[in-house]
């Protein structure tokens, strides 16, 4: 038996970027067939269109809802701030996939209680409602950031939190696995950078970058959905789970979207709580990082949850990424790789910024 067969799977959030593409790849069942996905979000907008996408109608004045519930697909409107409506959503569920985030450094600098509602208490409302409830989820998996790594922003800290939330739980609810993944900028991910250059490279410019030092790590959309598989499969409670994957500077992503045309680069200043260069593993947290092939996993603190792994070597050092910079042609190779470099027809940029 597979993974996901006959699997109930809840995935909150999940009409965002993530959301989107880890149902595509459920329903090509590529580790079993689930018997439900529930996308559980508050934005009714959202669902409808994603509901029309999935359920092939020619408008989106289409009527779909009345047979909701019976169809693979199932779509429920809450919010995991609200903990009636996380109990209720995860009533019969096996698999719970946390993506709903406040994720912007910015408006969670902002709105720092906001970015609490959202990603901590969020998580504790899942963590409850199986306490409360007695519920039988076998896995949740929390998503994270590179940001909750050292965190220096409201939205670091409040990952951070949800990470610790979650691992917390496995003493408490031993009879559900509580694991993580954490990664850095998904490419071309609703307020990412990647999209906010395209729309600047089609109005003339400038683009705005805050500094030229300035790295980040990219991850493909299917390789953060590869990284939860990875999780699922592969991790022991209280892990959380880190993709190896590439680095560039923001300066070279934008000289690369820019290409030949005549737009400027503007220099703005780190925003609030911005960091020069994330880190995706900590030099203090290096001593329990521990190399699973194309992963990198983090045993959790508690030793309860800390078994003895003879023959593990740990890493040396933090995982950064002002170490693993790709050169300029690189970074322009994995842009075209994906799809993200805009060409200079207007049809086909219009496509792209879509």
């Amino acid at each position: 038996m597979e993974l996901f067969d006959s699997k109930v799977i809840v995935i909150t959030g999940g009409t965002g970027s993530l959301g989107k593409v880890l149902t595509r790849r459920l329903l090509q069942k590529e580790l079993g067939s689930p018997k439900k996905i529930i996308i559980f979000s508050r934005d009714e907008a959202k669902q409808h269109a994603m509901r029309v996408e999935y359920q092939n109608q020619r408008n989106v004045t289409d009527e779909v809802i009345y047979d909701n519930f019976t169809r693979l697909i199932e779509f429920r409107i809450g919010d995991i701030r609200d903990y009636h409506s996380v109990s209720s959503v995860l009533r019969n569920a096996d698999i719970v996939i946390n993506a709903a985030a406040l994720k912007q450094v910015p408006s969670c600098e902002y709105f720092p209680f906001e970015a609490v509602q959202t990603n901590v208490l969020g998580a504790e409302n899942i963590v409850r409602a199986i306490a409360e409830n007695d519920l039988n989820v076998e896995t949740v998996v929390g998503v994270s950031t590179d940001k909750a790594c050292k965190p220096v922003n409201a939205m670091g800290i409040s990952k951070a939190m949800q990470e610790r939330i979650f691992i917390a739980a496995n003493v408490t609810l031993p009879k559900t696995r509580f694991i993580c993944v954490r990664y850095g900028n998904v490419l071309a991910s609703r307020g990412s950078v990647i999209p906010l250059f395209q729309e600047q490279i089609k109005h003339g410019g400038p683009i705005t970058i805050t500094t030229k030092e300035m790295t980040r790590f990219l991850l493909p959309l299917q390789s953060a959905v590869d990284t939860i598989f990875a999780v699922l499969q592969g991790a022991k409670a209280g892990e959380i789970f880190i993709p190896k994957i590439p680095a560039a500077r923001i300066e070279d992503i934008a000289k690369a979207l820019i290409g030949d045309r005549k737009v400027a680069i503007s220099y703005t200043g780190i925003r609030p709580g911005e960091k020069v260069h994330e880190i995706l593993i900590s030099e203090e947290e290096a001593w329990r990082a521990y190399d699973r092939g194309g992963y990198y996993a983090i045993k959790p603190m508690l030793p309860e949850l800390t078994a003895a792994e003879p023959g593990l070597l740990a890493l040396s050092k933090e995982y950064s990424s002002g170490d693993f910079l790709m050169t300029d042609e690189e970074t322009e190779a994995l842009l075209r790789k994906h799809h993200l470099m805009m060409g200079l027809d207007n049809r086909e940029e219009g496509e792209l910024l879509r």
